[in-house]
């Protein structure tokens, strides 16, 4: 029995073994070489940030509508690639557009020069600075009634502008012409009136005038005196239908240069310097030349 069981044993033993020796664990695959990765993609180079549009801008400038406004339209498109709209306000008047850049309705204004800048300050307690010059207007003297200086009569009239360095302005071309005479020491920097001549051999009336009005009085007066827009506005070019202007090469050109004006601590703004350095521009020299014959005279 125990030869049996040892028999029995020794059998299942050899079975065991011999299955273990038929069934070795199958050889691992071949592995392929392993291939050069593909190169990564590099990731597009970032773009450089685009320029940053500059900020909007809106310039509001008060004018006299001839020339100052018509000057003011050739920069438009200039100030716009900048950034900057340019709003023109026109005035008929020289007092509105003082105060509302005093007040802060307008950022400036182009229509005066700066002996009224001077006078208006003075007289209003306003704070009004030049940035720069611009253009200057010859003042010239216009045949109403009388065909010439060399022919007014006696007592003839004369209009003038009303205000203080306009009527001084007035009051000296007709010296310079030889109409009348002033009082010692009075210049373009005067605040002179009817009250400063000293003599007048013709007894001329000097009939001083709103200087908007003077082109529709002309008809009425012997001659008149009337600032350059004023003039053009009338239909009037001091260089082809004045009897006399101003001696352009003169201390008028300089002193009665028209300004940009802005109130006092606005003069570096950058949309100023920026309407400033557009309206000293050859192609804004151009334009003056070529547009009003001698009426505006570029001054920059």
């Amino acid at each position: 029995m125990k030869k049996t069981f040892a028999l029995i044993l020794a059998l299942a033993l050899a079975l065991s073994l011999a299955a273990c020796g038929g069934s070795s664990a199958p050889a691992p695959a071949a592995t392929e070489a392993p291939t050069a990765e593909a190169p990564a993609e590099e990731a597009p180079a970032a773009e450089a940030p685009a320029e940053e549009a500059p900020a909007a801008v809106t310039l509001k400038v008060g004018a006299s509508p001839t020339p100052h406004a018509e000057i003011l339209e050739q920069v438009k498109d200039v100030l716009a690639e900048q950034g900057i709209t340019l709003d023109i306000v026109e005035y008929s008047d020289y007092v509105q557009p003082n105060l509302a850049v005093e007040d802060g309705d307008l950022d400036a204004n182009y229509f005066q020069h700066t002996p009224y800048l001077n006078t208006f300050n003075a007289e209003n307690d306003t704070h009004l600075v030049s940035v720069g010059l611009i253009h200057y207007e010859p003042f010239g003297i216009y045949a109403g009634k009388t065909a010439s200086v060399a022919d007014l009569p006696d007592g003839a009239t004369i209009a003038v502008p009303n205000d203080g360095s306009n009527e001084t302005r007035a009051l000296l071309l007709l010296q310079q012409e030889g109409v009348i005479t002033l009082k010692d020491g009075i210049d373009a920097s005067s605040n002179a009136t009817k009250f400063d001549i000293a003599e007048n051999p013709k007894n001329v009336e000097i009939v001083e005038t709103e200087a908007a009005q003077l082109t529709a009085v002309l008809p009425d007066v012997d001659l008149a005196v009337i600032n350059g827009n004023y003039a053009l506005q009338g239909g009037l070019n001091a260089g082809t239908d004045a009897l006399a202007v101003e001696d352009a090469s003169g201390e008028g050109a300089q002193t009665y240069a028209n300004i940009l004006c802005v109130k006092e601590g606005n003069e570096n703004n950058e949309a100023v310097q920026a309407l400033l350095k557009a309206l000293q521009s050859d192609a804004v020299k151009a334009f003056i030349d070529e547009t009003y014959n001698g009426a505006v005279v570029a001054i920059f």
